[in-house]
């Protein structure tokens, strides 16, 4: 459901309220049935995007929770000074990739292709969406279809990976959800990590401008240290939410669950070189 908060203080659906009413914008996901597993889902998305925040990924606005309404702040608008309402135009990564129909999914390799294409700043955006992939192995997100992550064009052209949304830990899911979008040669639900930052800069290399002048000139798309040490400043955070009780957010179970893989995936991002 998508819900507009007025100056007056009060939720409107969206569409009735004129922008120039409109104080705040969002989407609201309600629990479905009585569900044990579904209801936890819901419940950990917001510590989810706390720790998401944690890790260093690109969020917008903490989630709220009340009673089985989870409250997502927008992100594709925004209400700037004198109440006016700008929408910031957006494409999924299955867009973006050319592969729009609901069977299609692409490979992290051809996404990434992508994103050095077409974002304003390749490198920036291509270590983001590295680190939402160990963010999704390390915390069980499984859910990575091509409609769960998006590019976003801002005002001034610049485009640019959106904030992170739909994350929560979807191995929960009683339907069994697996893993969607995968790296070509190196995903068997955990990949090297060492071999998926050789597959990202060999793509960035492939992509440089033609012609030795061409070459000398242009920046290079991906530059191995800057994402390996993007990568690896991970580490402390991962060993932090791992090692503590639920005062994270966490529910135990979750946490028990979790750790192991949190404490695989800091050990695999400290040997990377």
């Amino acid at each position: 459901m998508l819900l507009t908060r007025a100056h007056d203080g009060l939720l409107y659906l969206d569409h009735t309220l004129p922008d120039a009413q409109a104080r705040e914008h969002y989407i609201v996901k309600f629990g479905r049935g009585a569900n044990a597993a579904l209801a936890s889902i819901l419940r950990h998305e917001a510590p989810y995007m706390a720790l998401a925040r944690r890790l260093g990924l690109r969020v917008h606005a903490p989630l709220a929770l009340r009673h089985q309404a989870l409250f997502i702040r927008r992100f594709d608008r925004s209400v700037q000074p004198g109440g006016k309402v700008v929408r910031f135009g957006q494409e999924s990564i299955a867009l973006l990739t050319g592969l729009a129909g609901f069977g299609a999914v692409p490979t992290h390799d051809q996404v990434c292709r992508k994103l050095i294409a077409r974002c304003t700043h390749p490198e920036e955006e291509v270590l983001e969406y590295l680190k939402r992939d160990v963010a999704n192995v390390a915390l069980g997100n499984k859910d990575n279809h091509a409609r769960n992550t998006a590019v976003q064009r801002d005002l001034a052209g610049g485009v640019r990976l959106s904030p992170l949304y739909d994350f929560a830990p979807m191995y929960l899911h009683p339907d069994g959800i697996a893993r969607r979008i995968r790296w070509e040669g190196n995903d068997g639900g955990r990949p090297d990590w060492c071999q998926v930052v050789n597959q990202v800069c060999e793509i960035g290399e492939e992509l440089q401008p033609r012609g030795r002048r061409a070459r000398a000139k242009a920046a290079p798309a991906m530059r191995r240290e800057a994402v390996v040490a993007g990568l690896k400043a991970m580490v402390p955070a991962l060993l932090e939410i791992a090692e503590h009780d639920s005062t994270m957010g966490l529910e135990p179970e979750v946490l028990s669950h979790l750790r192991p893989g949190m404490l695989g995936q800091a050990r695999q991002l400290s040997a990377l070189a």
